[in-house]
C-alpha cells in the first residue's frame, strides 16, 4: 500500500488548461472519489496518476518516490477501466492471469492469487468462461479480479459502474466497499455519480473546471457544502436554492416572507445589512408542521409518490423547489401550501461569489 500526492498537478493540451494546479494528499488505505461533472478534469487527474496521461506541471509521488516520468507499468498500480477491457479469446482464468505471466510469477503463485481473488469477488464458477458467456456484472467483476491478483499499491477505478443498470450498479458497489474493507490497499476511485461518491469513499474530492471545489469526507461535503456548486451537485434530488436580502436584522424574500437572523446557528454575524445572499436548503429539511419559525406561501406543481416518501415540487417566485415529505402527503397541483423550514437547516452563500457564509 502507499500515499499518494499531488502537488501543483496541471494538465494542458496546447493552450488548454484542464487540470489547473491540483493539490491533494490521500493517505495510505484512504479510498478517495474523485467527483464532478464532464470535462472537470477528474478523468484526466486519474490517468496523470496512472501514467496514462503526461504531467505538464507539478509533482505526483507514489509512496515517497516521484512517479512523473515512469512509465505505468513501474508505478506498482492496477487499474479498473469503464470498458472491463478483457481479452475476448482467453478465459476468466487467462484474463486474470494475464499480467502475472508476464511479471515471470510461478504458475503454482498464479493459481493461488487467481483463486483466492475469485472466491473473493463470488466468480470462481466462472473461471473457465470467456467474456462472451457473461454479464456485464460479471465482466466487471473480473475486471476486478484482474487487478486485486496484481496486489498492486494503488487501485484506480475509471467510471467502473457506467455500463451497468441500475441495479448492478449497486450490487457491484457494494461489492467494491466490500472488497476495501478486507484488502485496505489505497483506491482512487472517478465517477460522475454523487451517489457512488457519498457511498463509497472515506474523502470526497469534488472538481469544477479543473480545479478542486472541497475537499471532505461524504458527511462534510453534505452538511457543510463550500459552495452554491458543492451544494447543487451533492445529494438526490438537490440542494434548493432561493435568493434572500438581509433587511433589518432579517433574510427578506421575494414573496414577502422572513426569518430572522438570529434563529440561524452561526451565520446571523457574519453578514452584513443589505447583503445579497443565496439560500440553500435541502429538499428532506422541509416540513408541513405549522410550530416552526418560518413558512414560504408555495404553489403545488407537480408530486412524485415513492412509497418510502414524496417528492413535492413547488414554485416561490418563479423558482421551482423540490420538497421531500411523508408518504401520505398528496397535495393537488395548484394548491398552495406553507412549507415550514427548519432555520437551523438553512445554508447561506453570498450572491456574487457563491461561497458558504459561515
Amino acid at each position: 500500500m502507499a500515499s499518494i500526492s499531488l502537488r501543483g498537478l496541471e494538465k494542458s493540451y496546447g493552450a488548454v488548461r484542464i487540470v489547473k494546479g491540483i493539490d491533494l494528499d490521500i493517505a495510505d488505505g484512504e479510498f478517495v472519489v474523485f467527483v464532478g461533472p464532464s470535462g472537470c478534469g477528474k478523468s484526466t487527474t486519474l490517468r496523470m496518476v496512472a501514467g496514462l496521461e503526461s504531467i505538464s506541471g507539478g509533482e505526483l509521488r507514489i509512496g515517497e518516490k516521484i512517479v512523473n516520468s515512469l512509465a505505468p507499468r513501474e508505478r506498482d498500480i492496477a487499474m479498473v477501466f469503464q470498458d472491463y477491457a478483457l481479452y475476448p479469446h482467453k478465459t476468466v482464468r487467462e484474463n486474470m492471469g494475464f499480467s502475472l505471466k508476464v511479471r515471470g510469477i510461478a504458475a503454482n503463485e498464479a493459481q493461488t492469487r487467481i483463486s483466492e481473488a475469485a472466491e473473493m469477488l463470488g466468480i470462481s464458477h466462472l473461471l473457465d468462461r470467456k467474456p462472451g458467456q457473461l454479464s456485464g456484472g460479471q465482466r466487471q467483476r473480473v475486471a476486478m479480479g484482474r487487478a486485486i491478483v496484481r496486489r498492486p499499491q494503488v487501485f484506480l477505478f475509471d467510471e467502473p459502474l457506467s455500463n451497468l443498470d441500475a441495479k448492478l450498479r449497486g450490487q457491484v458497489r457494494t461489492e467494491i466497499k466490500r472488497l476495501h474493507q478486507k484488502i485496505g490497499t489505497t483506491i482512487v476511485y472517478v465517477t460522475h455519480d454523487q451517489v457512488e461518491a457519498m457511498t463509497l469513499a472515506d474523502r470526497i474530492v469534488i472538481l469544477r473546471g479543473g480545479e478542486i471545489e472541497q475537499v471532505g469526507t461524504p458527511d462534510e461535503v453534505y452538511n457543510t457544502p463550500a459552495s452554491v456548486f458543492v451544494g447543487g451537485f451533492v445529494g438526490s434530488p438537490a440542494m434548493n436554492f432561493v435568493k434572500a436580502t438581509v433587511k433589518n436584522g432579517v433574510l427578506a424574500f421575494a414573496n414577502g416572507d422572513t426569518l430572522p437572523l438570529s434563529s440561524l446557528q452561526s451565520a446571523s454575524a457574519a453578514v452584513q445589512e443589505g447583503a445579497q445572499l443565496i439560500v440553500g436548503i435541502r429538499p428532506e429539511h422541509f416540513t408541513t408542521l405549522a410550530d416552526h419559525s418560518m413558512a414560504l406561501s408555495a404553489q403545488v406543481q407537480v408530486v412524485e409518490p415513492l412509497g418510502s416518501d414524496t417528492l413535492v415540487h413547488f414554485a416561490i417566485d418563479g423558482e421551482t423547489l423540490t420538497a421531500r415529505m411523508p408518504p401520505n402527503m398528496r397535495p393537488q397541483p395548484g394548491e398552495t401550501l406553507k412549507i415550514g423550514i427548519d432555520p437551523t437547516k438553512l445554508h447561506l452563500f453570498d450572491a456574487k461569489t457563491e461561497r458558504a457564509i459561515h
